[in-house]
């Protein structure tokens, strides 16, 4: 996220390209800051942010130390470069004074670093001026000879899943609760994850997992009220994660009550056509449970959230740990569920003991729909075709139906399905007809030459 304001603060985010570790960014800058710097000391955000760049550079090959060439030397710069020469002089130390956007000023800019120790590399991220030589320089440094090996292995798809949720629910403090390490900062102050932070992780069955950490998602009329932009990208961000991803945990508070954000994230979620499972976080908090609590519980889920009725429900904890294997578990079946295929046998099979059962209603000009063989086009989601007479002649009620009964006999729990109705072509017929009107004229028309 590239805002021009002071304090966005961006947290690990590793990407599975061929050049792992040239982006990890943990911190951002602490000039002009009033209030947001208060409201993070107060909240200790600070020394994490700090704690999280540490553990940043400790696992990075090669270091770039940025630097603003407009500001000048200053003490924080002077600091941290201490601070590096003296902790990690082992690793490559890379220093690119940026906004440097005049290649001659740039020089001049450039040359009051000379003083930290380091080679200065003037950039400009904005005009991109420099930045080529600067990844040559870090390609050069980097230790590549294990990396760059070439394999004959064949890549397994890594499914990723999207934690998401209102501000506050606890994502971040269940995605360190999956990976059993603080890899995301965690603070009681609403939008402190600000940008889809990636994690990847080996889980209890030996599959790897990309986890995706967004930021809270507010409804567009608070976002729009509160005019921040760093908000609205970081919503931005939060779809985009639901896109990309293969399951989305939706998260809730189980002690706030199901509003209409979340229906409107778990909409969000089904038209993506993304597996879902819901996990009902902070259950340690409710009071007096007892064996009727999880029943009554389930029972308002399914009534607010409708639109996901047909995602598993998990109630866990991320503070005490209390059910956070069974996140991935369902999220792994979910997956599964989502790529499965099913033979079209059984599928016809299934849906004509539907449709002895029930008829497709009668048209108001006495006609009635009538299903050929159904097939399954896609998966992920799973997708059938219902090859019809009319498309027409099924209302809305009788694809809602036949979607239950693929349910009911098929079962797809964790994902959402699609049906396509598709009318039978009359091309064919009408060419018939046609061929057959052309035979009767040129029949008629030979007539009197033939009696003669």
């Amino acid at each position: 996220m590239v805002i021009d304001t002071g304090g966005v603060i961006t947290v690990p985010k590793y990407q599975n390209t061929g050049t792992d570790g040239l982006a990890i960014t943990r911190g951002g800058g602490e000039d002009d800051i009033a209030y947001a710097v208060k409201e993070a000391i107060a909240a200790g955000l600070l020394s994490m942010i700090e704690k999280q760049a540490a553990a940043a550079v400790k696992e990075a090959s090669v270091i770039i130390c940025l630097v603003d060439g407009q500001a000048g030397v200053t003490a924080a710069d002077i600091e941290i470069v201490d601070w590096l020469r003296k902790e990690h002089s082992d690793k490559s130390i890379i220093l690119a004074v940026n906004k440097c956007e005049s290649p001659r000023k740039g020089i001049m800019q450039a040359a009051d670093f000379w003083s930290l120790g380091f080679t200065p590399v003037p950039i400009s991220a904005i005009s991109g001026t420099g930045t080529g030589d600067l990844l040559d320089l870090v390609c050069s440094e980097l230790k590549l000879s294990e990396a760059l090996q070439e394999t004959n292995e064949v890549e397994e798809r890594i499914p990723a899943i999207a934690i998401v949720g209102k501000p506050n629910v606890g994502k971040s403090s269940l995605l360190n609760a999956l990976v059993h390490e603080e890899r995301t900062i965690v603070s009681p102050i609403s939008g402190t994850t600000r940008d889809a932070i990636d994690t990847e992780f080996i889980g209890p069955d030996g599959q790897a997992y990309c986890l995706i950490d967004t930021a809270g998602i507010r409804r567009r009329a608070a976002v729009v009220a509160a005019g921040s932009k760093t908000e609205s990208l970081s919503v931005n961000r939060a779809f985009q994660a639901i896109r990309c991803s293969d399951v989305v945990a939706l998260v809730i508070d189980a002690m706030a009550c199901i509003t209409e954000q979340d229906y409107r994230i778990g909409e969000r979620i089904e038209m993506a056509g993304k597996g879902c499972i819901i996990v009902v976080n902070k259950w340690d908090t409710i009071p007096d449970k007892n064996n009727q609590t999880t029943y009554f519980y389930e029972q308002d889920v399914r009534e607010k959230l409708r639109v996901l009725s047909w995602a598993p429900i998990v109630y866990a904890s991320a503070t005490t740990g209390q059910r956070i294997e069974k996140i991935i578990a369902a999220a792994s079946a979910a997956d599964k569920q989502r790529s499965k295929r099913i033979s079209t046998a059984i599928l016809n099979q299934v849906i004509q003991e539907a449709v002895g059962f029930k008829q497709p209603p009668m048209s108001r000009g006495g006609k009635r729909g009538r299903v050929y063989y159904c097939t399954q086009a896609a998966i992920r989601p799973p997708t059938f075709v219902f090859f019809v007479n009319d498309a027409k002649l099924f209302p809305d009620t009788y694809r809602r139906y036949m979607d239950k009964q693929l349910r009911a006999n098929i079962d797809f729990p964790g994902t959402p399905i699609r049906l396509l109705w598709r009318s039978k072509r009359k091309t064919d017929k009408k060419l018939k007809e046609k061929e057959k009107e052309r035979e009767t004229t040129m029949a008629t028309t030979m007539a009197p030459f033939s009696q003669t």
